[in-house]
C-alpha cells in the first residue's frame, strides 16, 4: 500500500477522541451518496417518460412520410408506392389521406384531422388501428359496393385485386355485379315501400348504411360520441353551387374508439376508409401521403432523403425525429435542467468534503509537521489529502449508485408511484435506468469531490514543522 493511501485511510477511522471528524467525514459520503441515488433515479424517470412517448409516438405515427411540395396529391400512386416499398430499409409502406375537418354532434363540435386509410397496409405502419379498445376497426375493412368502384375508389380497387389475385374484373363479371346491384336496389325499394321511412328498422337501416369512423378517446369523450353514435363531418374545402360554396359534407357511423395513450392523437384524430376521405374531399384517386416503416427509427432522416430522391421532382420527405424536434429538444432541455438542479446535491456534499478535510488538516497540523521533520515531501502531503477526499467521493458515490439503481428497478417492476390517468395518460411513474448516465454521474460526483480537496490539500502544505512544534 502506498504511503499517502495508508495514512488516509488511518485518518479516515477517526478514534474516540476524534469522534466529530468521523461524524463530518460520514456525513460527507452520505451527502455525496444521496445526491447520486437522487440523479440516478431522476435520470431514469426523466428516460422513462422519453421511452415512453417515444413508443406512443411511433405506435401512433409512421416513421418517414413522403407527401408533395405543393400539396396538390400523389397522382398515380400504387406504381409510386410499389417501386419505393422495395428501397433499402423500408419494411411497409401504405398510402393515406390528411385533411382538417369539423366533426359534430349535436350541438357539441370540434376541429379535428381525418385520415384516409386501407386498414391492411396501414396496420403494417402503425398501431392506431390496433389501438382500438371500444368497438373494433373491421368495419373499415368492408369492400364498397361495384358502383363506387367504377368511381375510382382506392379501397375497392385494393379489395377486388385482392379477391382475383391482382387481375382486373372480367366483363362478364361486370355484369354480373351490375344485374346484383339492380336486383338489390329492386329489393331496397320495394322494402322502403312497403316501411315507414321513421320506422325503427329503417332508421337503423340507413344509420348502417353509412361509412364507419374511428374517433379517438378524447374526441370521443368530448362530442359525448360512443360506438353506434351519427357524427357529421364537415369538408372546409365545399363544393361550388349556384348559390356559391357551399361546405360538403357526410354522416359517418361511429364504429370503434381508439387510445393510444398520445393526447394530440387521442384529442383530434379520426381515421376513416380511404375511399370515404376522397369522396369526403372530392379528390378522385388521389391521396395525399405516402407513408413508411423502416428497420433503424435513429436512421428516419437519412432514410427520409433517399426516399425524397428516389421518388423524384416534387416530392418532399419528412420523418418522425424532424416532425417531433421540438417535443425532444424540451425533453433534452427537461434532462439537462435536471440534472444541474439535482447536481446541486453533490456541490453541497462536495462542500462537506471540504470543511471536513480543513478541519482534518487543522487537527493533525501537530502529525503534518512531524512527518515533514522526518523527510516527507510537501508533494506527499498534498497527495494524503487528495487521496483522503477522493475516497470520500468514492465510498459516497458507490453507495448512491447502488441505492439509485435498486430504486429504479424497484419502481420499474412494482410501480410504486401512481399517476392520473386522466391528466398523463400513464396509470404509473417508468423508470428506465441507463448504464451510460450511471457512468456521467460517477465521473462528475468524483471529480467536484477532486475539486474539493484542493485548497485543504494546498494549505497542508505550507504548515512550517519548526512553528507547529515550537511549544510542544
Amino acid at each position: 500500500m502506498r504511503f499517502e493511501l495508508f495514512v488516509a485511510t488511518r485518518y479516515l477511522r477517526a478514534k474516540r477522541r476524534q469522534a466529530f471528524l468521523g461524524v463530518i467525514t460520514a456525513i460527507s459520503i452520505l451527502g455525496v451518496a444521496a445526491g447520486v441515488a437522487s440523479l440516478i433515479v431522476a435520470l431514469a424517470i426523466n428516460n422513462g417518460f422519453r421511452q415512453d412517448l417515444q413508443q406512443r409516438l411511433l405506435g401512433s405515427a409512421s416513421h418517414v412520410s413522403l407527401l408533395r411540395v405543393q400539396s396538390d396529391g400523389i397522382k398515380d400512386w400504387p406504381p409510386l408506392l410499389e417501386r419505393l416499398s422495395h428501397q433499402p430499409h423500408v419494411v411497409a409502406a401504405a398510402p393515406a389521406i390528411y385533411e382538417q375537418v369539423l366533426i359534430s354532434r349535436g350541438p357539441r363540435a370540434r376541429g379535428a384531422v381525418l385520415k384516409g386509410v386501407i386498414p391492411a397496409p396501414e396496420k403494417r405502419v402503425s398501431d392506431l388501428l390496433s389501438m382500438v379498445k371500444i368497438g373494433s376497426a373491421e368495419p373499415l375493412e368492408t369492400t364498397l359496393s361495384p358502383a363506387d368502384s367504377n368511381n375510382g375508389s382506392a379501397g375497392s380497387q385494393l379489395s377486388s385485386e385482392a379477391k382475383t389475385g391482382g387481375e382486373g374484373p372480367s366483363t362478364g363479371s361486370g355484369l354480373a355485379a351490375g344485374t346484383t346491384q339492380a336486383t338489390a336496389a329492386d329489393k331496397t325499394v320495394r322494402s322502403t315501400q312497403d316501411t315507414s321511412p321513421d320506422s325503427l328498422a329503417e332508421v337503423q337501416q340507413r344509420i348502417a348504411a353509412m361509412p364507419p369512423i374511428v374517433l379517438g378517446k378524447d374526441m370521443a369523450d368530448e362530442l359525448g360520441a360512443t360506438v353506434g353514435s351519427v357524427v357529421l363531418v364537415t369538408s372546409p374545402q365545399g363544393e361550388l353551387t349556384p348559390f356559391g360554396m357551399v361546405p360538403k359534407y357526410s354522416r359517418f357511423r361511429v364504429v370503434g374508439i381508439f387510445n393510444s395513450g398520445f393526447y394530440d392523437y387521442d384529442t383530434s384524430w379520426a381515421l376513416t376508409r380511404l375511399s370515404d376521405a376522397q369522396r369526403l374531399f372530392g379528390l378522385g384517386d388521389l391521396i395525399s401521403v405516402i407513408q413508411f416503416k423502416i428497420d433503424e427509427i435513429y436512421q428516419a432522416d437519412e432514410v427520409a432523403r433517399e426516399l425524397e430522391q428516389a421518388a423524384g421532382h416534387g416530392f418532399m420527405a419528412t420523418s418522425w425525429m424532424e416532425q417531433n424536434k421540438a417535443l425532444f429538444r424540451a425533453l433534452r432541455l427537461e434532462r439537462l435542467v435536471t440534472f444541474i438542479t439535482i447536481g446541486l446535491i453533490v456541490f453541497v456534499a462536495a462542500l462537506n468534503i471540504l470543511i471536513s478535510l480543513i478541519m482534518m488538516v487543522m487537527e493533525k497540523t501537530k502529525d503534518i509537521a512531524v512527518l515533514l521533520s522526518m523527510g516527507t515531501r510537501k508533494s506527499q502531503v498534498r497527495r494524503l489529502f487528495i487521496t483522503q477526499g477522493v475516497m470520500i467521493g468514492l465510498i459516497g458515490t458507490a453507495i448512491g449508485l447502488v441505492v439509485g439503481y435498486l430504486l429504479s428497478w424497484v419502481g420499474a417492476k412494482y410501480h410504486l408511484i401512481s399517476l392520473s390517468p386522466e391528466v398523463y395518460s400513464i396509470d404509473y411513474v417508468p423508470f428506465a435506468p441507463r448504464l451510460l448516465d450511471g457512468v456521467l454521474v460517477a465521473l462528475v460526483a468524483v471529480g467536484i469531490s477532486f475539486v474539493a480537496t484542493m485548497y485543504p490539500s494546498w494549505s497542508a502544505t505550507r504548515i512550517l514543522p519548526a512553528e507547529a512544534l515550537r511549544y510542544e
